[in-house]
Order: C-alpha cells, then sequence, then structure tokens
C-alpha cells in the first residue's frame, strides 16, 4: 500500500474510531449541526442537510457518516471534478459541496428519476450551491458515456446491478491518485471483486455507515 493509500486510510479510520466511544459521545461527534460551521455558507449547506433529515427528505441516501467520509475524502484529494452516479434528493451531493467550496471544485450528478432531480435542484439552490452542481437527467449508463472531463472522485450509489459497468466506464477518466467511491458494497460482490483484483487499483473498506469502499486508482 502506497503512502497515499496509508493517508486515505487513516482518515477513514479517523472517521471509524467514534464506534469504541460510549453511545452519548458517539452520538456528539455525529452531530452535522449548523452551529458548527465555520462560514456562512457552511451553515447554509449544513442547514439544509439538516431541514432534510428532519422533514425526512434524503429518501434513498446515504446515512451521516458516510456523508462526513464522503466530505473528508474530497477534501482531503483536494478534488475539482467530482461525479456522482444516483442523486436521490441531494443530500449526498450536500456533503460533497461542503467540501467542494474548499477546493473551489464542481459536482456532475446523474439521476434517473426526474422527480427526484427536481427536488436536489431546489436543495440544492436552497443551500446556495447550485452554481456548483451540475445535474443530469437520464439513464446514467448511457450519460455518465458522454463525459469527457478529468474525475478526480467519482461515488457510485445506483441500480446495483450496474456497479461494474459504471466502474468501466468511469474508470478510464479518473486520474492517477483519484478516488472511485461506491455505497452499500455488501450488495455487490461483484464490484468488491472488480475494485480488489486490478492491480491498478488499491480498496479499502468503510463499514461504519452503510458500507463504502474507498479505491484508489494507481496509475
Amino acid at each position: 500500500m502506497n503512502k497515499r493509500m496509508l493517508a486515505i486510510a487513516g482518515i477513514v479510520l479517523a472517521t471509524s474510531y467514534v464506534i469504541f466511544l460510549p453511545q452519548a459521545r458517539v452520538k456528539e461527534f455525529n452531530s452535522a449541526s449548523p452551529s458548527l460551521a465555520k462560514t456562512e455558507m457552511e451553515k447554509r449547506i449544513l442547514t439544509v442537510l439538516e431541514d432534510m433529515v428532519k422533514s425526512q427528505g434524503t429518501y434513498l441516501s446515504v446515512p451521516m457518516q458516510d456523508g462526513k467520509a464522503l466530505r473528508l475524502l474530497t477534501e482531503a484529494v483536494a478534488a475539482k471534478n467530482v461525479v456522482e452516479i444516483g442523486t436521490s434528493t441531494g443530500y449526498s451531493g450536500l456533503w460533497f459541496c461542503l467540501a467542494l467550496q474548499a477546493t473551489e471544485g464542481h459536482l456532475t450528478t446523474f439521476e434517473i428519476d426526474h422527480r427526484r432531480a427536481m427536488i436536489a435542484r431546489e436543495h440544492f439552490k436552497q443551500a446556495g450551491v447550485e452554481k456548483r452542481v451540475t445535474v443530469i437527467e437520464g439513464d446514467a449508463h448511457q450519460e455518465v458515456a458522454k463525459l469527457k472531463l478529468t474525475i478526480d472522485v467519482v461515488f457510485i450509489d445506483a441500480d446495483k446491478g450496474g456497479y461494474v459497468d459504471y466502474l468501466n466506464k468511469v474508470l478510464p477518466l479518473v486520474r492517477p491518485g483519484g478516488l472511485i467511491l461506491a455505497h452499500n458494497v455488501e450488495m455487490v460482490p461483484d464490484y468488491v471483486k472488480a475494485v480488489t483484483t486490478n492491480a491498478d487499483l488499491e480498496s479499502i473498506f468503510y463499514m461504519e455507515g452503510g458500507g463504502l469502499s474507498v479505491t484508489l486508482k494507481k496509475r
């Protein structure tokens, strides 16, 4: 395992260490309260995230623990271009935006369901990050193939049977040193096999939330 992957593994482990603390402390560390924000923009995004949880507007989304991991990993690699496959209502996208505010990057996110895409756009607008996000509607298996940009971080959280196809389509676009993240990996053994048997990739698994694989493209 190279130095870059060791650093990323350290970040993931840091987000996981709270499982060893008493339950009361775990709740404290899992807080995403706007009162903890360091800037007004961060406060605005965290407020929308908090409101989404309270209103149960996080349909088919990641748990908070995974959202925090997405933010930390994105900021750690100073990502400029993030691609998300499976927007849903924008919850995970807003976690990416927290990092992209710092890196001055952009999120391109794909959603097949028109209603969910509309809700996500509204959440991004409420958070003030609509100019930092491009929502592409349609079948991502087709739409992702049209991408031309160099990807720093890609997050796969869509139809489980399509994970390997998504991986194959985005992998040539991911820069060396970039990350491929995938959610609910316990449900997709074929994907796990794909990212653990490719000599160009190095993977670790963060199971604190919904099961997140973190894969480094080495070359």
